[in-house]
């Protein structure tokens, strides 16, 4: 006689074949298994195994024999395509809003401040040959406390409320522009006393920077970072356009004192709009040594597997091809052999060209392959000052420098955007810091260097030299380090 299995019954069973059962291996791509349900995301229809214990995948007939496995659908809720973020969703909120209108009206006057501190410096050097060197000498006064600073100003960003931070460093360069505005204005002004106020400045920012970064990820939601970010450049940038066409009108006319009390009466717009902000906690409030704190954000640093080869190529490119900046008053005034007019044509060049980097990297904001947009805007960088080291011509330095600038602000917003992105929130004021000491400290310490090389082959063989150098090292660190290529 037949012996029948009984889903559940004991004694002796008929030992037929069982019904293959799918395997997790055999599944559509994207099905998954998980207990006694086999489903494929976002598609309705499922298959549910027996949930009788010892008998899988078989039921039983009206005269108790077995049947195939039953198929129950199941609904399971299609998943929502992912929405286009826009460039500038970050201004729906308030606070972000109010710290972006501060920043962009702080920079026009920032901006003509820089123009004018460039030209300045030139003029005071006795010989033209020692411009170079001058200038050089200007960014190593800003990088010298920004990398003393920038590990404690990493730790006030991380431990301290940011609207503090950001009230006190903006009243102090209020102050210092003042007090540099009114030197020039009496004609007391020498190295020694430009030098003292850059120091001064670039200590303050060293604070600012990191407190007002890494207060942004706060201020909007996580996927609005990047375009945040970016409109954050746009903030820098916009005004970099703006900025030197206003200096060189008023250099010819008022003189640079002017652009230096523009700049004074610029940052009220930074004390009013933080003032008027919401209040955000520290970050971190683990009771720990500041020296210890210090050391564990450049442990995190060191052993992270991506981050550390972006802050590398931030130290090589600091330290390389983009410092040609600072050494633009030079390379206009005696390459191009142009005026004040011209020498600040130059520098709005570069100014549209970041702006429209910085417009590109807001809505790039979304980009998933943002560590080749990362490595080979830096190879792009390194390129390009090359080329203008070789360059005479007046427009044909104007469009190359619009690329340059271009291309400079979308390799530095990727490597802002990967490191906000990729650290934690109790390390990112840490993280942000090491990220400004090289960007406000070691550019400006580069350009001593190549000031000083400047003055000894030329500014464009120093450009040519450096620019290459830049973009073989970008080349070789996305070539040689897989983890990079997969972010």
């Amino acid at each position: 006689m037949e012996r029948k299995l009984r889903c559940g019954a004991g004694g002796s069973r008929a030992r037929r074949p069982r019904p293959r059962r799918p395997h997790a291996r055999a599944l559509r791509p994207g099905a998954h298994r998980h207990g006694h349900l086999y489903h494929r995301r976002g598609h309705a229809g499922a298959w549910l195994r027996c949930g009788g214990s010892g008998h899988r995948g078989r039921g039983t007939s009206e005269d108790g024999g077995v049947t195939e496995p039953a198929r129950i659908p199941i609904e399971v809720e299609e998943p929502s395509p992912p929405r286009r973020i826009s460039a500038f969703e970050s201004l729906r909120f308030r606070d972000f809003r109010l710290l972006w209108s501060g920043l962009l009206l702080s920079n026009l006057g920032g901006w003509m401040q820089i123009t004018a501190m460039g030209y300045l410096v030139v003029t005071l050097a006795p010989q033209a040959k020692l411009a170079p060197l001058y200038l050089g000498l200007v960014g190593l006064s800003r990088a010298v406390p920004v990398i003393l600073f920038s590990p404690l100003a990493g730790l006030a960003a991380d431990r301290l409320p940011r609207r503090r931070v950001l009230m006190v460093t903006n009243v102090m360069m209020l102050v210092l522009s003042a007090l540099l505005a009114a030197v020039t204005y009496a004609h007391r002004v020498n190295l020694g006393v430009v030098l003292a106020i850059s120091a001064g400045l670039a200590g303050a920012l060293s604070f600012d920077s990191p407190a007002r970064q890494s207060w942004v990820p706060i201020l909007v939601p996580r996927p609005l970072v990047a375009s945040a970010i970016g409109l954050n450049s746009v903030a820098f940038n916009l005004p970099s356009v703006i900025g030197p066409a206003l200096a060189g009108p008023l250099i010819a006319t008022v003189g640079v004192a002017g652009c230096f009390a523009a700049n004074a009466v610029s940052f009220l717009a930074v004390v009013v709009a933080v003032a008027l902000m919401t209040d955000a906690p520290p970050s971190s409030s683990r009771e720990e040594s500041a020296i210890e704190s210090i050391r564990a954000g450049l442990r995190f640093l060191r052993g992270h597997r991506v981050l550390r080869w972006i802050i590398v190529y931030l130290i090589a490119s600091a330290l390389l091809a983009r410092p040609f900046f600072q050494l633009l008053p030079d390379y206009a005034l005696h390459q191009l052999g142009t005026g004040v007019i011209g020498y600040t044509w130059v520098v709005t060049a570069n100014g549209v060209g970041g702006f429209l980097g910085a417009l590109l990297a807001a809505f790039l904001g979304g980009i998933r392959r943002r560590g080749a947009l990362w490595a080979w805007t830096g190879v792009g960088v390194g390129l390009g000052v090359a080329v203008l080291g070789l360059t005479h011509s007046f427009a044909l330095a104007l469009a190359e420098l619009v690329a340059i600038g271009a291309l400079t602000l979308v390799f530095i917003n990727s490597s802002n955007v990967l490191i906000q992105t990729l650290s934690p929130d109790e390390m990112r004021g840490r993280a942000i810091s090491v990220y400004s000491m090289v960007l406000l400290g070691l550019v400006p310490a580069g350009a001593l260097w190549l000031g000083a090389l400047g003055s000894l082959v030329g500014v464009g063989w120093t450009f040519f030299a450096a620019g290459i150098a830049m973009a073989l090292f970008g080349a070789w660190t996305w070539f040689s380090k897989p983890q990079v290529r997969r972010i």
